[in-house]
């Protein structure tokens, strides 16, 4: 069973040194640095250091009392914060890593994501680049079925929130609600498409990518990591753009 614990526990960095002090602490509950060193068979000092990078992580914390300073073990609910913090950070810098990873090799990387969970994650992938303006051409009546209001107006909230600006066009005849109109508060410039054009899927052009959202009988996003091709879409959208009516602002 040890044997176990210290194969799972090394796969998350808690190997050697660490490992002992960890469990010993564990196992005794609150100790003298002294008498946690010597049950793991270590010195003083090198378990000190070692007590001390398991504070870093969160796995033990010392108490002082008078003048002796006690190891007290963390609850062992402490690694799966741990490793669920770790995955939020890699969740984080993974579209920065790919990205640069495909612009290195000149290649793009397109992301087929199917199903309503494919259509919002390509949604709030929209706001992994840090761009400072996305543009957009959005079809509300597809985005009511998918991904719904309710996720549209929280990934709305958190854009604005961000202080990304949203320069965005719409079919007038696919508006189905009075909303999401031009606000300085919200970040958001709208303007209507000539009536020739109907706008029936959405796009985000934002950096090196284009997401396309479907609508929800198709049912999947896209997202397309090209430098090329971003920038052509870029281009066909500020032609759009010029040629489009602005709509009137909200405070």
């Amino acid at each position: 069973m040890t044997d176990d614990i210290e194969e799972k526990l090394a796969r998350i960095g808690i190997t050697g040194t660490l490992y002992k002090l960890y469990l010993t602490a564990v196992g005794l509950g609150a100790a003298s640095i002294t008498d946690v060193a010597a049950q793991a068979g270590l010195a003083r000092t090198t378990a000190h250091d070692a007590l001390a990078k398991l504070e870093e992580e969160g796995l033990v914390r010392f108490v002082d009392n008078g003048k002796r300073r006690f190891v007290v073990a963390q609850d062992p609910g402490v690694l799966l914060e741990r490793i669920e913090a770790r995955r939020q950070m890699i969740e984080d810098v993974m579209p920065v890593l790919r990205s640069m990873y495909h612009h290195e090799t000149g290649k793009p990387n397109v992301r087929f994501h199917p199903g309503p969970e494919g259509i919002r994650t390509t949604l709030w992938d929209t706001l992994s680049g840090g761009a400072t303006v996305l543009r957009a051409t959005l079809s509300m009546k597809e985005l009511m079925a998918e991904p719904g209001l309710e996720e549209m107006e929280r990934y709305l909230t958190e854009r604005a929130r961000r202080g990304t600006w949203l320069h965005v066009i719409r079919s007038e005849e696919r508006d189905i609600a009075p909303i999401w109109p031009s606000s300085r508060e919200q970040r958001r410039e709208l303007r209507y498409a000539p009536p020739a054009y109907t706008l029936a899927m959405t796009c985000f052009v934002y950096g090196n990518k284009v997401a396309l959202i479907s609508s929800a009988r198709e049912s999947y996003g896209m997202i397309i990591d090209s430098a090329e091709f971003a920038a052509f879409q870029a281009s066909m959208f500020d032609a759009m753009w010029s040629l489009s009516t602005p709509a009137p602002a909200q405070p």
